[in-house]
C-alpha cells in the first residue's frame, strides 16, 4: 500500500494494492500497444505496399484494422503479465513504465515523421 512519508512524497511498498496493480497493468498494456503500433506501422509501411485508398472503394483486409487487433491482443498479454509481475516489484514496475513513456514517444514520433 503506496504511504506518505514526510516529504509529500508516494513509496511504494512490496505489497501492492489490486487497484496500483491494475493501474499499472493497464499503463503497460497502452504503453505496449502504442508502441508496438508505431513498429509494426513502419514495418508494414516498408515491407508490404498498399493500395491507395482514394483508388479502393472496398478492401476485404483493411491493414490498420489487423494493426490495431494485433497491438490490442499484444497489449493484454503485456498488461496480464504486468498484474503478475507488479505483485512482487510494484516500485521496480512503476520506475520502468515511466522510463517507457519517453521510448513509446519517440516510436510514435519516428512513425509520424517517416510513415505517415
Amino acid at each position: 500500500m503506496p504511504s506518505r512519508p514526510k516529504n509529500g512524497s508516494f513509496v511504494i511498498g512490496p505489497n501492492a494494492s489490486r487497484g496500483l496493480r491494475l493501474s499499472l497493468a493497464v499503463v503497460a498494456a497502452c504503453l505496449t500497444a502504442t508502441g508496438l503500433y508505431g513498429v509494426l506501422r513502419v514495418i508494414q509501411a516498408i515491407l508490404f505496399r498498399e493500395a491507395d485508398p482514394a483508388l479502393v472503394i472496398w478492401s476485404p483486409h483493411a491493414g490498420y484494422f489487423w494493426r490495431i487487433l494485433i497491438v490490442g491482443y499484444v497489449g493484454g498479454m503485456v498488461g496480464f503479465g504486468t498484474w503478475i509481475l507488479a505483485a512482487r516489484e510494484p516500485a521496480r514496475v512503476a520506475r520502468f513504465l515511466s522510463n517507457a513513456v519517453f521510448v513509446v514517444t519517440a516510436l510514435l514520433v519516428a512513425q509520424a515523421l517517416f510513415v505517415p
